[in-house]
């Protein structure tokens, strides 16, 4: 939708927000035809590795930001037929362009390029203000705007910024959604990427002003701001925008599409505003670093799974902090996070041992095991092999692994144990953790519906390690270091696609 001559940022906004919410994530639809050939048919297309960006400058006064070329995008999540706006600032002021990436196995290239914009003309866009609870939410002049194309399909877009000054570069993320039935429904954690992210300094869900690592009520996050450099574990110049989604997800989505799963993606926003997308399924996978969960999101999976949706977590310290979803301030739906409370409430462990604050919560949610079958438990971080306990389940068929042989480094750097006490759930794999705060154990359960369907929960945020590594991928290496792909891990993953589609 095009600005109109005189028409200031809000009003602008407020028109396209409109129009966004008559057809956005906003408005529960019914599920559209099944295609599953698609993924196989979109792979097919010509790839490309020209999405990688190799000119990244990170600002060394503030660790996260990168000022001469930083952006956001309108929506979290978005539809065909709908207009996403682009928020761009330049220090120095430059031109600049933005190439339009899908995401996928491509040949293993791992992107197709899907539209170029620009040259646009660049400003210095100004820094937001600290609002009430430390939010920093941008209300930058949009640079450009551009209707998803209606044959565009489903996935995760990168969104590259090149500044024409000096070649600088980032990039911008979003999720292209649609209705269609699917086999599987691939979640990101964007919640988790916002919560984490500090752009322009110190201001993550983390961030009180005081406490370098702060973990209580009345900090605020907004999706209108870009994503900084990754603030954890090690130095990934290429998350520099897009999130996590290039740490821990990706490698999971560049698999499942070389293989032509008929895959579909939402964000966790849609998981909180569109709980009757959820039945359009077979089954839904949680990926990577999946942390931070509205009680909407909460409620409508454990409905989800009641109504005989498989459920799959390929993550680890998954539905861990209960945030509230608020609005942007000129309206558009869940554009705000506030943490509020602790899934399973805080452990005292936690308490007494650098997280005191966790005891001025106003709203701690249900235990998570409740519905992943294990949960958080201290000390939450950590690293340890992958080793199987239960070689006869359907989930090892074809690995040839035998009770106590592992995939090495596996599990970290967060985990699940403590499996809840559910009837007919099972340990298939269990072991020890190790980090400089203590050992732990963690569990992957599985445990059935009560429709004939089941739960499976892998407990660690590596899963995907094991998987492909894609272009540009970094193994992590703290506590432990992941061994990289395994064909244990490939088969024990595919005997679980599967299942989740009921074809085992």
């Amino acid at each position: 939708m095009a600005r109109l001559p005189g028409m200031n940022r809000r009003d602008w906004m407020k028109t396209t927000t409109a129009a966004g919410l008559a057809s956005g994530v906003a408005t529960a639809r019914a599920a559209a035809p099944a295609d599953p050939d698609r993924i196989r048919a979109e792979n097919a297309r010509p790839g490309t590795r020209d999405w990688m960006n190799t000119n990244v400058r990170v600002d060394p006064k503030t660790n996260f930001r990168s000022p001469a070329i930083e952006g956001y995008v309108s929506h979290t999540s978005i539809r065909p037929g709908e207009t996403l706006t682009f928020h761009v600032s330049t220090n120095p002021a430059s031109r600049f362009t933005i190439e339009l990436y899908r995401m996928g196995f491509y040949q293993g290239h791992g992107a197709r390029l899907a539209e170029k914009l620009g040259s646009f003309a660049g400003q210095v866009q100004p820094d937001p203000e600290i609002g009430p609870m430390r939010l920093r939410e941008c209300l930058w002049e949009p640079c450009a705007s551009f209707k998803i194309p209606e044959d565009w399909v489903s996935g995760v877009y990168l969104g590259k910024l090149t500044a024409e000054r000096e070649g600088l570069q980032s990039y911008v993320v979003f999720v292209v959604r649609d209705d269609r039935k699917a086999d599987y429904l691939f979640q990101v954690s964007d919640n988790t990427w916002n919560a984490y992210n500090r752009w322009p300094s110190q201001f993550a869900l983390y961030d009180d002003g005081k406490k370098n690592w702060y973990w209580g009520p009345d900090v605020q996050t907004s999706f209108d701001r870009p994503y900084g450099k990754y603030c954890q574990i090690f130095d990934a110049p290429l998350s520099v925008g897009s999130g996590e989604w290039l740490l821990w997800e990706f490698p999971l989505a560049f698999w499942m599409e070389e293989h032509g799963y008929d895959v579909t993606y939402i964000s966790n926003i849609d998981t909180h505003l569109d709980p009757e997308g959820l039945r359009r399924a077979k089954g839904w996978i949680s990926i990577g670093h999946d942390e931070y969960w509205s009680l909407e999101m909460f409620e409508n999976v454990k409905k989800a799974r009641d109504d005989g949706l498989n459920l799959a977590f390929l993550s680890g310290n998954s539905i861990c902090g209960v945030v509230d979803i608020h609005p942007s301030s000129d309206g558009r739906p869940g554009r705000i996070i506030e943490r509020v409370g602790r899934f399973g409430a805080p452990r005292k462990e936690e308490l007494e041992q650098g997280f005191p604050e966790e005891a001025l919560f106003k709203k701690n949610g249900p235990n998570e095991a409740t519905l992943i079958g294990a949960q958080s438990t201290f000390p939450v971080t950590g690293g340890g092999d992958w080793t199987c306990r239960k070689p006869d389940h359907w989930l090892f068929r074809g690995t040839g692994m035998k009770e106590g042989d592992s995939a090495g480094g596996l599990v970290g750097w967060e985990w699940h144990g403590e499996p809840w006490d559910i009837p007919g759930l099972e340990i298939v794999a269990s072991g020890p953790t190790k980090s400089p705060r203590g050992e732990g154990v963690y569990t992957a359960t599985i445990y059935p519906g009560p429709k004939n369907n089941f739960v499976f929960n892998a407990s660690t945020i590596w899963w995907a390690t094991g998987l492909s590594s894609p272009p540009g991928f970094i193994m992590p290496d703290v506590y432990t270091r992941p061994q990289g792909v395994d064909p244990r891990i490939q088969r024990i993953t595919t005997n679980l696609l599967e299942r989740l589609r009921g074809t085992p």
